[in-house]
């Protein structure tokens, strides 16, 4: 992955109460010129503690030409390390940042598509909507709190958007039992099934997406796993460090099985 290269904050704008995008721009963003990827991610180096900590989020609009990019955070008070950041950031600050990697990108071959998440895959979602070609056929099941966390996402000719509310007060499922009834899962399962190949893209809180989605589409609809980009980016109750270790466990687990 390429790095690290300094980002400045220009501005920050609120999307929803619990999404934050900070725009920044840089003086070498070249490492983006071959990045055809919607889920593009980087690697920042957020201060915290007199230290640093790495946390993992989709760049968004990278522009070669004026040398900038942004990146959405979601904000859930003073919990974690980079909500908290993003929450004060203001222009000038700085952040360290490496990438981009990436793996996922709409296949206009493709005869529908599927995209599943939260709040945390918001960004990459939005973004790999408005890369569809003209066209194509999507539907996006978007879980968030209320509908005051929903932001605007325009969907084109095709795409039917669906905003999911797990309820007031809630941002999160808890344990792997409740994953199983999130409001994504259902909305997931329930969704009419169309025909033809599709080509799908879930992401979000890892045990609604491991455990409540990912059996449905490879086991149940028997996806081949290369029409399915699917992974948890976070896990409720720990920390990103935390969250690596939960993902080796469960992969040996799996491979064990």
């Amino acid at each position: 992955m390429p790095g690290p290269t300094s980002l400045v904050v220009t501005a920050t704008e609120r999307r929803s109460p619990s999404l934050v995008r900070v725009r920044f721009r840089t003086d070498d963003l070249s490492a983006f010129a071959d990045s055809v990827f919607t889920d593009r991610y980087v690697k920042l180096a957020i201060p915290s503690g007199g230290g640093e900590v790495v946390r993992t989020y989709t760049a968004l609009e990278p522009d070669l030409e004026a040398r900038t990019l942004a990146i959405d955070f979601v904000v859930h008070g003073d919990e974690g390390v980079a909500g908290p950041w993003a929450a004060g950031a203001a222009p000038g600050d700085t952040l360290t940042v490496r990438g981009p990697g990436g793996a996922y990108a709409p296949d206009p071959a493709a005869d529908w598509h599927l995209f599943a998440g939260d709040e945390s895959a918001i960004p990459a979602i939005g973004a790999a909507i408005e890369a569809l070609p003209a066209g194509a056929t999507a539907y996006a099941l978007l879980e968030v709190s209320d509908p005051d966390h929903e932001v605007d996402l325009p969907a084109p000719p095709g795409v039917e958007i669906t905003w999911l509310h797990r309820g007031a007060g809630s941002h999160a499922v808890g344990d792997d039992a409740a994953g199983l009834d999130a409001p994504l899962v259902g909305a997931v399962r329930s969704l009419p099934w169309r025909d033809g190949r599709v080509q799908a893209f879930v992401h979000g809180e890892a045990a609604a997406v491991m455990h409540g989605i990912r059996p449905y589409l490879l086991e149940e609809r028997n996806l081949p796993r290369g029409d399915v980009s699917i992974s948890g980016y976070w896990r409720r109750g720990r920390t990103e460090e935390g969250f690596r270790a939960w993902k080796s466990e469960l992969a040996a687990a799996e491979t064990a099985g």
